[in-house]
């Protein structure tokens, strides 16, 4: 019984470490745990918020959410494999009963002062292999909040650059372009870098799938609301004259595609067309398609 327990805790430390792996240095696949997480907050957030203010909490709660979830797994898992061999392979400070301490509490504690590397030294571990458990646990804890810092820094960018490509569609839109005004040289320049930026953001997704459960504010700065403007804007430009536009409205098509392919696969399911995914991925994130 006393190894079962061990077990399972190891069994809840690499099911953590392997959400961590594939959330953060793996992201073409999809993270269970964190997503899961992630994915929930989003829908309660959509359902029970009456304000968009409110909606934007759901990404930066469910970061929190998730790095406590791993501090937490971590926890649990190594006080499981510390509880079964207290207080026999530990060593106590003067003062301390060993019979006295050596509940589920105490190796919590323990796994705590470990994974913060602390190094308080009340508790210790004499045994062999749990000398060498400790500072792998201490290991993880300096690598965990290593990685919870990267994510964090990594993210955000991506939503700014996110928020600035709808800010430039959406000031595209105000002045809205004539067909000869698209039909031109810097109309194909105009086509071509929203095609770059727009591709960008594709692998921000992939990349940073959270990025997704992050509400994108005002509606100027919504990509939701404004991607299928884009769309309209390259089926303009495929429709020019000059060669150079045409060629940039429809490399602008595929990013849209793909864009929209990663949008389908990773968060709606709608099995509908690129614009049709786009409306979706509008009235997923509370705004109006074509507003």
């Amino acid at each position: 019984m006393k190894w079962l327990i061990t077990l399972v805790g190891a069994g809840t430390v690499g099911i953590i470490l392997r959400d961590v792996f594939h959330t953060l240095w793996h992201p073409t696949r999809h993270g269970g745990l964190s997503r899961f997480v992630m994915t929930v907050l989003w829908r309660l957030s959509s359902r029970l918020s009456t304000r968009r203010r409110q909606a934007g909490l759901a990404g930066p709660l469910g970061m929190v959410t998730v790095v406590a979830m791993w501090a937490s797994g971590v926890t649990l898992g190594w006080a499981l494999i510390y509880w079964p061999h207290l207080p026999d392979a530990f060593s106590y400070a003067t003062g301390l009963e060993p019979t006295e301490h050596a509940g589920f509490v105490d190796a919590v504690y323990v796994s705590l002062v470990t994974l913060a590397t602390l190094g308080l030294g009340d508790i210790a571990p004499t045994a062999g292999w749990l000398r060498i458990a400790g500072p792998l646990e201490a290991l993880v804890g300096f690598a965990l909040l290593t990685a919870t810092v990267s994510w964090i820094l990594g993210i955000y960018p991506a939503l700014a650059r996110r928020r600035a490509l709808a800010l430039k569609i959406s000031h595209i839109r105000t002045t809205d372009p004539t067909s000869d005004q698209l039909d031109s040289g810097s109309g194909a320049i105009l086509l071509a870098g929203l095609a770059t930026e727009v591709g960008r953001i594709g692998v921000d997704l992939l990349q940073y799938a959270e990025s997704y459960y992050f509400h994108d504010g005002q509606d100027t700065t919504s990509l939701a609301v404004h991607a299928e403007y884009a769309t309209e804007l390259a089926q303009r430009g495929c429709a020019a004259h000059r060669a150079d536009v045409h060629l940039a409205a429809n490399i602008l098509t595929a990013a849209l595609d793909d864009l929209a392919a990663v949008l389908e696969q990773r968060f709606l399911h709608t099995a509908g067309t690129t614009r049709e995914i786009f409306q979706a991925y509008a009235r997923d994130h509370g705004g109006v398609p074509g507003t």
